[in-house]
């Protein structure tokens, strides 16, 4: 879910053990080398939000250890939040997993809240810091009004790099103890986030600073597995379309336009818009005038064929056909296909075909994947969320501010 705002969380949440001595991410000399990791995808049907409907959510997660020796952790990975946390023992109000599965934190693991960085974390509103022995606090809130309050903690994180070195980074994250509406029903399988975004708390920024890694990461989603790496030698040499990295003060998120809204090769009238790729969203959300925009075009190309509107509890704009749809594939000739037409740069386009917005339900109906982000309480932020990632490459190049994607199979 897209990160709603990164900001300190009160010191009354208790001192406990002493925090470490300050410690700050140091660049260090040698070979940057990159991170290859296996991405799995779990669905599960959830009551979404507000919305009286019951929506398929699909979460993508990669496995990593944490600690020396390391444990394993399942993380959702989410490139529209910036920090990587973990359900922590310290005790846990909230948390959804066994005890023996949480994170078990030492007195050495804290952080003070004078270090650069919970600086860096809590940027860019800095903690207010009472005493030296203060730990150094967060508090995540998400847009789906779930939230994550805890310490920002210190350990390992074993990686096996692709030059066959292992690598065992010491990394910042949080050691969640009072989760909020993130139980959802039912509850995920995951320990927590590995939070992607651009701020220097991300994971890449960390492995970036440190030396193991270029600035540089991509994620391939398929159907329920996939692929996620760090640095940049899985990069392709050609067959990629690049855009530029929107530059705003107040945007930490990978954001890119303005772009063009075409449907079936043709303009739609709709111009200026900006995107933001967010893994952490199941679907896609547009602001209430290109919502309401890309809803009329679909009903209007779809008038004369045989497909009519039905209620169905997966989302809100679903049609059924003659007979149940079994797949994708079947449904898939009775829509057109979207992009996005981005300006500066001829030919960058964003394609969005009938797959990468629509789902079939267990009921044989088609759904639309594209939601109005107004009633979701994004406002005018447009999200381009997984069904519209899936099945292509995408790379977010922060070493030269680019975002580039190409179709492939993802499955492989």
């Amino acid at each position: 879910v897209l990160s709603a705002s990164l900001h300190g969380c009160l010191a009354a949440i208790g001192q406990g053990q002493p925090p470490r001595k300050p410690t700050s991410i140091h660049p260090r000399a040698g070979v940057r080398s990159s991170v290859f990791l296996p991405v799995s995808g779990n669905s599960t049907i959830l009551n979404f939000m507000e919305f009286v409907f019951l929506s398929i959510i699909r979460y993508y997660s990669v496995t990593i250890g944490i600690g020396n020796p390391p444990k394993p952790f399942q993380l959702d990975i989410d490139t529209g939040s910036d920090l990587t946390w973990v359900q922590c023992d310290a005790p846990c109000t909230g948390c959804t997993l066994p005890r023996d599965q949480l994170y078990n934190p030492s007195k050495n693991n804290f952080v003070d809240c004078k270090d650069p960085i919970c600086l860096a974390v809590n940027s860019p509103n800095p903690p207010q810091c009472k005493n030296p022995n203060e730990k150094c606090c967060f508090q995540v809130q998400y847009a789906d009004h779930g939230s994550v309050l805890g310490f920002i903690v210190l350990d390992t994180f074993p990686l096996r790099l692709v030059n066959g070195t292992l690598s065992k980074p010491h990394l910042a994250f949080g050691c969640g103890h009072r989760l909020q509406n993130r139980g959802l029903h039912p509850p995920t399988p995951t320990a927590g986030v590995l939070g992607l975004g651009k701020s220097k708390a991300s994971i890449s920024s960390q492995l970036s600073s440190m030396g193991v890694t270029k600035n540089v990461f991509g994620h391939c989603l398929g159907d329920n597995r996939g692929f996620l790496f760090f640095g940049a030698d899985f990069v392709p040499k050609s067959g990629m379309t690049w855009t530029r990295m929107l530059q705003s003060s107040s945007d930490k998120h990978y954001s890119s336009g303005p772009a063009e809204l075409l449907f079936g090769g043709k303009p739609t009238g709709i111009k200026g818009v900006n995107v933001t790729f967010d893994t952490g969203s199941t679907y896609t959300y547009l602001n209430l005038k290109v919502y309401e925009t890309v809803l009329n075009l679909i009903r209007k190309d779809l008038s004369g064929k045989q497909l009519h509107d039905v209620k169905d509890k997966a989302l809100p704009i679903c049609w059924k056909g003659t007979k149940p749809f079994k797949s994708m594939r079947d449904a898939r000739n009775y829509f057109s296909t979207f992009a996005l037409s981005f300006k500066g740069s001829s030919n960058v386009q964003l394609q969005l075909p009938p797959e990468n917005y629509l789902i079939v339900t267990e009921q044989g109906n088609v759904c639309l994947g594209i939601l109005n982000g107004a009633e979701a309480g994004l406002g005018t932020t447009n999200v381009i969320g997984d069904i519209s990632l899936q099945g292509k490459l995408v790379i977010y190049d922060n070493e030269n501010q680019m975002i580039g994607w190409a179709n492939a199979d993802c499955n492989r």
